[in-house]
């Protein structure tokens, strides 16, 4: 049975993939697993049959059989437990994808996504400027510590892992919204050869298609 996706029938994003179905796309291409999607709009996304699935009315969830998943992390982590490609099977380099993958969306994420959302609300506001400073130097303490770990590695604990999948993801957001990149050779480089697997661009591209779609309407 194949799974089903939900996903923006209108992307915020505006076709860039930094949507967070993107993360579950990408992870399904990766493992070679066929999916569907179900696009929502922001009005069915507040609507009883999809707060069913998702409670706090946001994509992506992840249907199959029974069972019926929500965030777009432990979407990921259920793929790479039933297929092999995404987490190592040696327990202890298991234990470590596990670890980016907390590493990626609990350390990393939070103030770069924080800094997308004040680029759009707060641009205004005359606490701007200050905020925006203090979000900086939090997203530069991070990626300071991300570098340095990288090193000269092509990911980040041996084989590409859930953890670079959903570390690649956080970055692209910086990327798209910001130059900070830019001061991280190794980083750069670490994305770029994330966006140059051949699962990522499928994934990009299948997302891409239904903002196209959306566009032409």
């Amino acid at each position: 049975m194949k799974p089903i996706i939900t996903a923006f029938e209108r992307s915020p994003d505006r076709g860039k993939g930094l949507a967070r179905d993107m993360r579950v796309r990408w992870a399904l291409e990766e493992v070679g697993q066929p999916y569907d999607v179900r696009l929502v709009s922001f009005a069915e996304m507040k609507q009883p049959a999809h707060l069913a699935l998702h409670p706090f009315g946001q994509i992506p969830t992840y249907e199959q059989g029974e069972l019926a998943l929500f965030e777009s992390g432990a979407i990921v982590f259920h793929i790479a437990e039933q297929h092999a490609g995404l987490l190592p099977r040696d327990p202890d380099a298991r234990a470590r994808a596990v670890t980016w993958m907390f590493a990626a969306l609990n350390t990393v994420e939070p103030p770069i996504f924080d800094r997308s959302l004040v680029n759009i609300f707060e641009r205004d506001e005359p606490w701007y400027e200050q905020r925006l400073r203090s979000l900086d130097g939090s997203i530069r303490k991070r990626l300071d510590g991300l570098s340095a770990r990288l090193g000269d590695a092509e990911w980040l604990d041996g084989a590409f892992s859930a953890g670079d999948l959903l570390m690649v993801t956080v970055l692209l957001r910086l990327k798209a919204s910001s130059d900070m990149l830019d001061d991280y050779p190794n980083l750069a480089a670490y994305v770029a050869r994330g966006e140059a697997r051949p699962a990522y661009k499928r994934a990009f591209a299948d997302q891409l298609a239904v903002f196209n779609a959306a566009s032409a309407d």
